[in-house]
């Protein structure tokens, strides 16, 4: 990344509800950036593609992953993905292959090349397991570390 970059970098992670994934993403990339001292040149959200869950905060179990590792997502919502977040943000990360298939019916294509899986970054095939329905949270934990350190290794080496 350069020193001075003149506009913030949008990312957007997107799981199926946004309750449980995507802000799990959304809070670790925040706290990597943080900790790096690069939190004022992101601007990092999430979204999710099912309108049922929209405006819960994030799942018990999810929330208390995060804090076991000194990460507090208080405040998050969930929201629903929509069409005008292609034009917003500069990445669309999804966390498995239904995600993307749901990004891109709800935006319209991908014609600018902005939709990326998480687990990408991390060298790796395949998606992250929901702990919504597996109940591993600990596993979903490890996938996002691993796919958000490789997203930021990507983002200085401007590979994205």
């Amino acid at each position: 990344m350069s020193e001075k970059r003149q506009e913030k970098i949008k990312i957007l992670f997107v799981c199926l509800g946004n309750i449980c994934r995507s802000p799990m993403a959304e809070f670790v990339m925040k706290d990597l950036v943080q900790t790096e001292g690069l939190a004022d040149q992101f601007q990092i959200d999430s979204a999710g593609t099912l309108r049922q869950e929209v405006g819960k905060p994030v799942y018990a179990p999810a929330r208390e992953k995060l804090l076991e590792h000194g990460i507090d997502p208080a405040g998050k919502a969930a929201r629903l993905l929509c069409r005008e977040d292609y034009e917003t943000y500069d990445l669309l990360i999804g966390m498995e292959h239904s995600n993307l298939q749901e990004m891109h019916r709800i935006c319209g294509g991908d014609p600018k090349g902005k939709f990326h899986s998480l687990l990408s970054f991390a060298g790796r095939q395949g998606g992250i397991a929901d702990p919504y329905f597996t109940g591993d949270f600990q596993q979903t934990y490890e996938d996002v570390i691993e796919g958000c350190q490789g997203l930021l290794s990507a983002l200085r080496d401007q590979e994205v």
